[in-house]
Order: structure tokens, then sequence, then C-alpha cells
């Protein structure tokens, strides 16, 4: 693909999710998520092989059939209140349709089906968007609509996807999979505090897309696609390893890395509310998460020999990624719960 016709998807990228984020009329905002989709889907499909212009297929299908149902809701709102504001939705039968159309967007379970298939079809640079920039504009409108949303639908999808994400991750061997469901189960926490806490919502996101680019940005310096690549990375680079392994951690929730700072408020948060029940289900699935990181991480820390492979050694190729971005993602992953009694 060329530069020129990559930055004018990039630029349309970012045109989307800011038209989302700062509209306040439906149309405005439908116009912002269909900007995304139609950007993001030749990033997908540039490949030319059946995988990708399966997971092209596929993401245009899912975000078309929830960019549709959007619509629907916002005009059943409008028809009964004759306002198409964003922060005026007051119809019950909208508010479900538009809190289901949003758990697709953003790969919600149980409306999660798309997004293990579309990352494992797509390119690991295109995955790193996929999970990271194209949940911007779905949790803008979440963030804005946090007070109209029913709680217990938010509530049972949460429960429903970070167990999911755990349990479906535990049988996986390649890393964008893996990516896959640890998103699914980091969107679970986030919807989980939605209408009780929005302030908690936005610290979780930022965290999360911290801690996803930072791992995506070292699995594409490992070049690792699955979990034996992760096993002779350190013949690679064992620095770089390392620090994967404690982003890996820290994605997990492990004290004392970053990712355990969002989860110790949210489960605080739901016990000072009386949501006991859930938030013990939720710091179960952490244990299933938590796994298949550790698991991760252990492969990813056995030194083998570079004879092992058979295939073409992959420590003779240069990595082709600007390191800026990691370094400014990587320390603030890694080492940010320390001034969580200031946040608090």
């Amino acid at each position: 693909m060329s530069p020129t016709t990559m930055t004018i998807l990039i630029s349309s990228l970012a045109t989307g999710t800011i038209i989302t984020a700062s509209s306040h009329h439906w149309l405005m905002a439908w116009v912002g998520l269909e900007m995304n989709t139609l950007a993001i889907i030749p990033m997908i499909s540039k490949q030319h092989h059946p995988r990708a212009t399966e997971a092209a297929t596929k993401y245009f299908l899912t975000q078309a059939a929830a960019s549709a149902t959007i619509l629907f809701s916002s005009t059943t709102n409008a028809w009964q209140t004759g306002t198409w504001d964003i922060t005026n939705m007051t119809s019950p039968t909208a508010n479900m349709l538009l809190t289901m159309a949003l758990a697709m967007k953003l790969g919600l379970a149980p409306m999660h089906f798309w997004l293990p298939e579309v990352l494992q079809g797509s390119t690991i640079k295109t995955a790193l968007i996929i999970t990271t920039w194209q949940k911007l504009a779905p949790m803008a409108l979440i963030f804005t609509m946090s007070n109209a949303l029913p709680t217990t639908a938010l509530l049972t999808m949460a429960m429903i996807s970070t167990l999911l994400g755990g349990w479906a991750g535990l049988n996986q061997t390649q890393t964008r999979k893996i990516m896959a469901y640890s998103s699914i189960a980091h969107l679970g926490w986030m919807a989980a505090i939605t209408t009780i806490m929005p302030n908690i919502l936005t610290l979780n996101l930022v965290l999360y897309l911290l801690m996803t680019t930072s791992m995506f940005y070292m699995l594409i310096l490992l070049n690792s696609k699955n979990i034996k690549d992760m096993a002779t990375s350190p013949t690679t680079s064992p620095t770089t390893t390392t620090l994967a392994m404690l982003t890996l951690l820290s994605l997990g929730g492990l004290p004392p890395l970053t990712g355990f700072m969002p989860k110790w408020l949210i489960i605080e948060e739901l016990t000072t509310q009386n949501l006991t029940t859930t938030a013990t289900i939720l710091a179960l699935s952490a244990l299933l998460s938590l796994f298949f990181y550790l698991r991760l991480s252990y492969s990813s820390t056995i030194t083998l020999a570079p004879n092992t492979t058979t295939t073409k050694h992959k420590w003779r190729f240069k990595p082709t990624i600007n390191t800026t971005l990691l370094t400014v993602t990587l320390p603030t992953s890694l080492l940010m719960l320390p001034i969580t009694p200031m946040i608090c």
C-alpha cells in the first residue's frame, strides 16, 4: 500500500473518531463511525490473502449491522421524544438497542464473535489499531450516555465478557487471538463500571490503551505470532523479552504493576455499591486471564538454542518499527501503580 493511501486512511480514522467524540447529533455520530469502518477495511485486506479478505468481510458485516442498529435506536428515541440529541436518550427500548449495538462495535460478549477472527486475519499492526484506536469512538458514546444506559445489561455483559475472555484465552496459541480475548476481558471490566463511576472508566481505558499498545509493539519487535515464537525470542532480544513478560503481567493485573490499579478501583467501587457478587465474579475471572498471561510470560523466558527453528532465522531480520511510542507507553504501563493513592 502506497504511503499516500495509508496517510489518507489514517487521517480518515482520526477524523471519524473526532467527529463521533465531538458530536451531539446522532446522525453525525453515525457518520464518524462509518468513516472509521470504511477506513479500516482496506487496511485489513491489504495482504490480498483469503484470510485477510475473510477478516475484512466479517468486520464490515458486523460493524454495518451495529451502525444500522444505532441508527434504528436513535430513530426510535427521536420518534418518541422529538430530539436527536445524544444526551437525551430517554426511551428504555432505544437505550437497550443502543447498548447492544455499542457492545457489538466494541466486541463485548456475547457480541464478541468477530473480534478474534478479524485480528487473526489481520497483520499485527492492523490488529493494534483495531484493539486500541477503534475502541475510542464507541467508548466516547458510552461515556456520553453513561447515565442513560441500562446498568443490569452492562453488568451482565461485563461478567460474561470477563469470564469468556479468560476462559477462551486458555486454549489459544496465537498471540493475536490471545490479545483479542484480552481485549474482551478488559472491555468487560470497563462495562462493569460505566454507569457507576465514569471517571474510573476513563482511567481504565487510558491504561488499557497504554498496555495494549506496548504489548503489540513488542510483539512486532520480536516478530512473534505464536507461543513458539515467544519461546525463541530470548535469542533475539533478552531485554525486550523481559519487558514483554512484565507487560503481560501488567495486563493480567498482577500487583505492583499498573494493570492492577484499575481492577483494584473497580472492585472497590462495586463493593461500595453492594454489588459484591459482580465484584467476586470479576475478581475470579481475572485469575483465568492471569493464567494464560503467565503461560505466555513463562514461554517467553525459556531460552532455547538458535538452531531449534527450522524456518528462517528471525534474529537475522532487523526491526522495522519506530520505537519512540514504545519508550513513552512502556514505562507508564509498568510503573504507574504507586500514584494510585493520589488518584483515589
